[in-house]
Formats: structure tokens, sequence, C-alpha cells
């Protein structure tokens, strides 16, 4: 086929004129100007739109084996494809757990013929219990790129400088779901002003910052590579920051919903359970921070934490309600909206965050725009006016708090494992 007026942007291109990407056999044959279709190729125009190598978000729950009424691996794949990203890496807490090797290639052999890569993230300790290790070598052979207990952190200390150990010699990060329990629960929202007006049991940053420092020692301790999940106080950037300076080997990612919504957002919107996530929405001063970390290179890369839960689940009072909520088709508009629009990264930078970094993270083959090899792309605007009405949500379930949300610029296709994907609005 041939793409027609696409703008590229990739490490190996600054944003220039429309180009045309010729593509046969799922591979870029030929990247140039005005290229002219062979009477077998189908002709797609993109029409100004940009072009770079396929996204990825390195924090997904795909629900799938267990949670099926939530999410399955198709639906989320969908959701994924819809919010430009060619690649995910899905988090354990299913059911079973994935903490065996049967349960990674069960997940890989059922997105073999998906057009977004799925790669498991396995547990950490046995069904996630946080008392063994699980079989981590095994699951790496298998397809595992990374291991977590995401939704609870590894708690025992002994227990994560045995996993960071294991990091290190298998050459994977360990991902922890940085959270002291005994400080957090039974917090529903951040801790702060907004409530104690609400009236409801607070979440204090500390409880995250504690369990970071911690796991930034034990990494120091160990030579492991510990992986901060979804940051979200200014303390947990800045003890990041610090460690890096020191050397240490620490990654970390950040939501897209925490560099754009604070806690005040709960009382605005009533107590609409879709603002309720954990680590729950903080401060304006956290959100600033998340948006510094990012522009400095604190933070590595963004993600989403998609975390689909059923209608029926949400709609009941706040303090009862899931943590989660759905983020794949909406982290490009907000993105846009927070870092580009307000020119505090340019796309390459933006690149960075979402297609060089979380594979650099996860030890993965990064994708090139250059003509020879496999095409992974991800074609996307930055002005084009849309609502994420529920009709365009591809998610099996709807829990997100930008629903029927008027946002700008968005993903229009992507192309990988030889398959094109357009994104046409409903």
């Amino acid at each position: 086929m041939l793409l027609k007026n696409v703008k590229p942007v990739s490490n190996s291109h600054k944003v220039t004129d429309t180009v045309d990407i010729r593509i046969k056999k799922g591979v870029i044959k030929e990247i140039g100007s005005s290229l002219e279709a062979d009477k077998k190729e189908k002709v797609h125009d993109f029409k100004g739109a940009y072009v770079s190598p396929g996204w990825m978000d390195m924090h997904v729950h795909l629900r799938e084996p267990g949670f099926e009424h939530k999410e399955t691996i198709t639906t989320g794949c969908e959701a994924a494809a819809f919010g430009g990203f060619t690649a995910v890496a899905c988090m354990p807490n299913t059911k079973p757990a994935i903490h065996t090797r049967d349960v990674v290639e069960f997940i890989t052999k059922k997105a073999e013929s998906l057009a977004v890569d799925v790669h498991p993230i396995g547990c950490v300790t046995k069904e996630r219990k946080g008392e063994s290790i699980a079989e981590m070598a095994d699951m790496k052979e298998g397809g595992a790129v990374a291991f977590s207990d995401d939704g609870d952190p590894v708690y025992n200390s002994q227990v994560m400088r045995i996993a960071l150990e294991y990091s290190s010699m298998l050459g994977v990060p360990i991902i922890n779901h940085e959270e002291d329990l005994d400080l957090s629960r039974p917090g529903h929202m951040n801790e702060g002003k907004v409530a104690t007006r609400l009236g409801l049991d607070g979440t204090p940053g500390i409880a995250e910052e504690v369990m970071i420092a911690r796991d930034i020692m034990l990494a120091e301790y160990t030579g492991g590579h510990i992986h901060v999940a979804h940051i979200s106080t200014k303390g947990a950037v800045d003890l990041v920051r610090e460690a890096k300076k020191k050397g240490i080997n620490v990654t970390t990612e950040v939501c897209a919903h925490h560099f754009d919504l604070t806690d005040e957002e709960i009382e605005k919107q009533k107590f609409n359970t879709n603002f309720k996530m954990h680590p729950p929405l903080r401060t304006q001063e956290d959100v600033d921070a998340m948006i510094e970390g990012l522009v400095d290179g604190t933070i590595d890369a963004i993600c989403t934490d998609h975390a689909p839960h059923a209608i029926e689940e949400k709609e009941v009072e706040f303090i009862y309600a899931p943590n989660g909520i759905i983020g794949l088709e909406t982290a490009w508009s907000i993105s846009n909206k927070r870092l580009f629009q307000t020119k505090k990264l340019n796309l390459q930078q933006l690149m960075d965050k979402l297609v060089y970094k979380p594979r650099e993270v996860l030890n993965l083959e990064i994708p090139e725009l250059k003509e020879g090899v496999k095409a992974n792309l991800t074609f996307f605007n930055t002005d084009e006016e849309w609502t994420f009405s529920p009709q365009n949500v591809r998610s099996k379930s709807k829990n997100s708090p930008y629903l029927n949300e008027k946002l700008q610029g968005r993903a229009v296709g992507i192309f990988n494992k030889g398959q094109l994907v357009l994104n046409e609005l409903r």
C-alpha cells in the first residue's frame, strides 16, 4: 500500500514537509515525495497527519484471563489502536495471576493475530501474595518483559531485595506499585484540604514516597533495576531525580491523568467515581511537578494505567467504587493539551516518552521510521477537535473522566504486523 501525505517525526527525522511511504509485505520499501502508486497498491491519504514509530503504553490492564466482563485482550487492543499505541505491556493482576509461564504464553498466543503487540508482565511473587518469588526466569523465557505485583506493592523488603537481585541477572526491571499500605489505607482520595471538606479518608503522598525511598535504596544495594509505577507526587519526583543523579538504576512513568487533573475534580464533579483511581489525583503542585519531571527527563515514559471496570462496579457510592479509569483512547489528547500545545515538549521530545523510553525500560526492540524495516507506525494530529463520546470508546468499559469531553488532537491510525487500522470517529 501507499500512505500519502504524512509528516515524519522520529529520532532520525525532524518534522519536515510531507512525504509518502510505500509498504510491501509489512516492510517500508520507500519513503519519498510524490510517489506514484502502482495498479496493485491501495492508497491512503493522511492529509498532512504526522507519522512516528509506533507508540507503546508500558502499563495497562487487559483483565484477561478472569475478568473478561471488564475487558478482553481483543477489546483492550482495539482501545490501544484507537489511542495510537502499537504495543502495550499488560499487568499481572488477572485470575489466574500471570505468575507462571503458561499464563504468559496464553496471553501472547491470544494476541498473535492482533495489530497491537502485547507484552505480558509477570508477577514478582506467587499469586501476588508477596510471600515467595514467582518463577521469574521461566516466565521470561516464555515472553514476560518485566515483573510486578501491580495493584499491590511488594511489601516485604527481603522479598523485594531478592526480586531486584533476580532482575539484575535476568536483565529486566521490577515495576513496583509504590504504596505503604499502613499509611495509605483506607484512603479513597488524596489526603488534603479537599478530602477534609468532603469528609473522605485520604491517602497521603508520603505513603508513596516512603516506599519509593525504600526501593531506591534496595536498587542501589543490589544493582537491580527498579521502575516506579504511576508516579504521582512532587516528593516522589524529587526522590527519583536525586537517585538518577547518583547513578542508581531507577526509571519511572507517569499517567496522563496525573499531569492533567487534580483532587479538586472530585468535589467539582460531585463524587463522580470515574475520578477515583490509585494513586489518587493529587494537588496542582503535584501536577506541575509531573510536567517538570517530564521536561527535565526525570520521568521516562508516559503511560495510562488503563484500568477498565464494568458500569455496575463504578455506579456505586464513592467509597465503595473500585480504583481505576480507562486511558488508552485519550492519552494523546491529554499529552497534546498539557505538553505540546503549552510548548513544554516538542513532538520529538514527546515521541521519546511514547516510543523510545518505554521500550528502553523494558529492553524491547525499538521500531524505526526508515526504509528496509518492518513498518510499525502511528499516525496522529495535534489540531483536530473531537468528542470522546460513548460511541467512540473502544474499550469494553467506559469508566473515563473524559467521557463526553471535547478533546484536541487524536491518533488517526496505526500500522503494525502488516495491518493498517484506521480510526474513524463514530
